[in-house]
C-alpha cells in the first residue's frame, strides 16, 4: 500500500507545483501586488468557459424577453462601462483588446458581474432598488471589472482543481488502507466541507478587496468620485439584512469595507482630480 499512496502524492505534488504564482496586474496608486496561483488553469479556458456560460445567459434572457429591455438603462450602463474600459491598459496591457460585452438583464437581484473577458451584466435590481449616482454605478461595475482583470476566476478554478486533485488522492488512500469505499466517501465530503472552509472563503474576501481597491482607481481614473464608494456601501448595508458573520462569508463586512475604501481614497482622489481637469 505504500507505493500507491506515493503514486497519488506524487501525483497531487506535481500538479500543485505547475500552479505557479503570478501577478496578474501591474503594479498601480491600489497597491495590489498579491501573486496568484493560477497555473492549473489557463487563461485561454477560463475565458472560454466564462464566454460560454455568459452567452448562455444571455440566449435564455432573450429567449424571456429580459435582456436590454430599458433603452436609457442600457445606454447608461454602456457608457459607464465605456469609460471605465478605456483605463484598464493602466492594469494590464491585454485587457483594452478583450472582447467586451455590457449587457442590463431584468431581475429583482441586487447583482453585477464581470466575467473573464470582459463579459458585464448589471441586474435591473441593482438600478431599481440602490438608484445609484453614476458615480456609485461606476464604484459597482468598476469593482466587477476589477475581478477580471485580477482574474478572480480563474484562480478560483485552479484552487478548486487542486482541491480536487488532494480530495481524490486522500479518499483513494483511506479507502485502500481501511478497505472501505464508505471511509473514501466520507473524507471526499468532509474534506469538501473542510476545504471550503479552510481555502476558498478566504481568498475570496481578499479577492473582494483587491476588486475593491483596483475598482475604486478605475473609477478615479475614469473621472468618478471614489466618494461614491462609501454611499454605494452605504446604501447596500441599509438594505441587505442578516447577514452571516464575516469569518464565513465571501464578501466583506459593510464596516470593513468602508473602512478600507476610506483608508485608500487619499491615494486615488489626485487622479479623479486630474480626471475632472482634463474634462473626462
Amino acid at each position: 500500500m505504500k507505493p500507491i499512496r506515493l503514486i497519488f502524492t506524487a501525483l497531487v505534488l506535481t500538479q500543485l507545483a505547475s500552479c505557479t504564482t503570478v501577478s496578474t496586474t501591474n503594479s498601480s496608486n491600489a497597491g495590489v501586488t498579491r501573486k496568484q496561483y493560477v497555473g492549473l488553469v489557463s487563461e485561454q479556458e477560463a475565458v472560454e468557459q466564462s464566454a460560454l456560460a455568459y452567452q448562455q445567459t444571455v440566449k435564455e434572457a432573450q429567449s424571456k424577453k429580459l435582456l436590454n429591455t430599458n433603452s436609457a438603462e442600457t445606454k447608461r450602463v454602456r457608457t459607464i462601462a465605456d469609460k471605465l474600459i478605456a483605463h484598464v491598459g493602466v492594469f494590464r496591457s491585454d485587457a483594452p483588446s478583450w472582447k467586451w460585452e455590457v449587457n442590463v438583464q431584468e431581475s429583482k437581484e441586487i447583482n453585477a458581474y464581470c466575467m473573464a473577458g470582459g463579459k458585464i451584466m448589471v441586474y435591473t435590481g441593482l438600478l431599481d432598488q440602490i438608484k445609484p449616482s453614476d458615480d456609485e454605478l461606476a464604484a459597482v461595475m468598476g469593482h466587477e471589472i476589477a475581478h477580471a482583470l485580477r482574474e478572480h476566476v480563474r484562480e478560483q478554478m485552479s484552487r478548486a482543481k487542486a482541491q480536487q486533485y488532494g480530495l481524490l488522492g486522500l479518499a483513494a488512500v483511506v479507502g485502500i488502507s481501511s478497505k472501505n469505499a464508505d471511509n473514501a466517501v466520507q473524507t471526499l465530503a468532509l474534506g469538501g466541507t473542510l476545504a471550503a472552509v479552510a481555502l476558498t472563503l478566504p481568498n475570496s474576501r481578499t479577492a473582494e478587496h483587491e476588486a475593491d481597491e483596483i475598482g475604486l482607481e478605475l473609477a478615479a481614473r475614469a473621472g468618478y468620485n471614489p466618494n461614491a464608494a462609501i454611499t454605494l456601501w452605504e446604501k447596500m448595508g441599509a438594505i441587505g439584512g442578516e447577514k452571516p458573520p464575516e469569518i464565513l462569508s465571501t464578501h466583506p463586512s459593510d464596516a470593513s469595507r468602508i473602512a478600507d475604501i476610506k483608508r485608500l481614497i487619499p491615494a486615488v482622489m489626485p487622479l479623479y482630480e486630474e480626471a475632472k481637469k482634463q474634462g473626462k
